[in-house]
């Protein structure tokens, strides 16, 4: 089998002491750890933010706060201080649409607005990620309600604003608020991450042109949509509006801070088994077809060929693969692992299992790989998360992946599917040999997130659409 970190246990229990006695008195950064039962663990991280005037260290059952003065800028979306706001999810997990929707909410409580959540799928028997999440979001002053009966119907009606999250949300309308949909519409947001075909469907999307405005990821996704709406189902999409993402203000301290990027360098590369010196490529993302886990695998053993066939003197290079599911053992997931161990390659691939603590990995590795197939990603915000943490990125030229990624400055990009596995081989042995060029990319990416991946980015932006939804709701209102 290829390696599955078994020293992570004794990691998670150690790290969190070690940084939180380097960190820099001006960080301010609240760690909450919850104890692994082994490295399958998941969710075991959460980073927010504190304001006060004193620093201030507490050691309470594993939660760990350190905390100092900051300056609080003023926030652009102040405006939506006691608005009520529904955000409907198609299913809350660890996969990229629920945690951004997750975030907007955060956002808005932070401003003062009344917000609620409500999850279309969840299975029948306890989920502890679907647990968890929800707890957090509580512990924030979100109010997590059924997504069916009539508590959901009348928040609906009441809300100032409605937000529904990836194209699937749409089947909501019909199945829970059924005769109200029209007076829903005028006020809804539709936030959209899709790239699949399978989405264009019109039980998802009937309502689509109706709505007060669509929300795109990436410029790539909204032209597509367009066209396909148009072509294969004959709707027309609202106004739609692009919204570039922007790392947390959590992300941007670690990943600003060199001692605590040490810190977490070093224990996550002893839990791997890795030197410090070796060269670590990761991929960060559900473990899928369409993340393409596969090819990678495929070019990283190609890179290793290279190297050797060329005799080449380089450190020895790595495959971290973050985003596996123990648990499930997917039939895709153990192709993975077959392929590793007939490739005799399993002290060279390590499989993490999914994490919603992405900081501690960024900080240990050395490349990103972004290998998101067929459309490629919606938008990629591992992309620019990898970036803050000055690292170069290879990444399918698709998507938006292709806004984010400038090929030969911040990184370097190949086709998808079989075409790029070769390229992105080549690519893999380009970085292990030149580790100028590596830094070189790393740093421009990091001035390049610095420039319009932050925090404040994707809130003036969203704040922005906020505005004109709202005005377009109240309009109607009043018509």
């Amino acid at each position: 089998m290829a390696k599955q970190s078994t020293s992570w246990l004794t990691f998670h229990k150690r790290w969190p002491l070690l940084l939180v006695a380097l960190l820099s008195t001006s960080t301010v950064i609240v760690l909450l750890i919850r104890a692994a039962s082994d490295s399958c663990n998941t969710n075991s991280i959460t980073t927010t933010t504190t304001t006060t005037t004193t620093p201030h260290y507490s050691y309470e059952n594993t939660r760990i706060q350190v905390t100092s003065q900051v300056e609080t800028p003023s926030n652009p979306l102040r405006f939506m201080k006691s608005k009520l706001v529904l955000l409907v999810s198609h299913e809350l997990s660890l996969s990229g649409g629920p945690l951004l929707l997750m975030e907007l909410a955060f956002l808005l409580r932070g401003v003062g607005a009344e917000v609620v959540w409500l999850t279309i799928q969840k299975p029948t028997d306890s989920d502890e990620v679907i647990y968890s999440l929800e707890h957090r979001m509580l512990d924030r002053g979100v109010k997590v309600f059924p997504a069916k009966g009539q508590e959901a119907i009348d928040t609906a009606l009441k809300a100032d604003l409605v937000v529904l999250n990836t194209a699937v949300a749409g089947k909501w309308l019909d199945s829970v608020v059924k005769e109200n949909v029209p007076r829903i519409l005028p006020k809804v947001l539709w936030w959209i991450h899709e790239m699949r075909g399978h989405y264009f469907k019109l039980e998802y999307v009937k309502h689509l042109p109706y709505v007060a405005g669509a929300m795109i990821d990436s410029h790539t996704t909204a032209e597509y949509w367009k066209n396909r709406t148009r072509e294969r189902l004959g709707i027309k999409m609202p106004e739609t509006y692009v919204v570039h993402l922007g790392n947390s203000k959590e992300l941007m301290e670690i990943a600003e801070n060199n001692v605590a990027k040490r810190v977490l360098r070093e224990h996550i590369r002893e839990s791997l088994g890795v030197r410090n010196e070796d060269l670590l490529f990761a991929i960060i993302n559900s473990v899928s077809r369409g993340k393409g886990q596969d090819l990678f695998l495929r070019s990283f053993y190609q890179s290793l060929q290279l190297i050797k066939g060329r005799k080449l003197q380089v450190p020895s290079i790595h495959a971290v693969i973050v985003g596996s599911d123990m648990n499930a053992q997917t039939k895709f997931e153990t192709e993975l692992r077959n392929f590793v161990v007939e490739n005799k390659i399993q002290d060279q691939v390590h499989f993490i299992n999914k994490t919603l603590t992405v900081a501690p990995y960024l900080a240990s590795i050395d490349v990103l790989v972004q290998n998101s197939q067929a459309r490629g990603e919606c938008f990629g915000r591992i992309t620019i998360e990898a970036m803050a943490f000055q690292l170069p990125v290879l990444g399918t030229a698709a998507g938006g992946t292709t806004e984010i990624v400038v090929n030969g400055t911040t990184g370097l990009l190949h086709n998808v599917g079989k075409e790029g596995v070769k390229p992105l081989a080549n690519n893999i042995v380009k970085l292990a040999t030149n580790v100028e060029r590596r830094l070189t990319m790393g740093k421009r990416g990091y001035g390049r997130v610095k420039e319009r991946f932050l925090e404040h980015h994707m809130s003036e932006r969203i704040a922005s659409v906020l505005k004109e939804v709202l005005k377009k709701a109240e309009n109607h209102a009043f018509s």
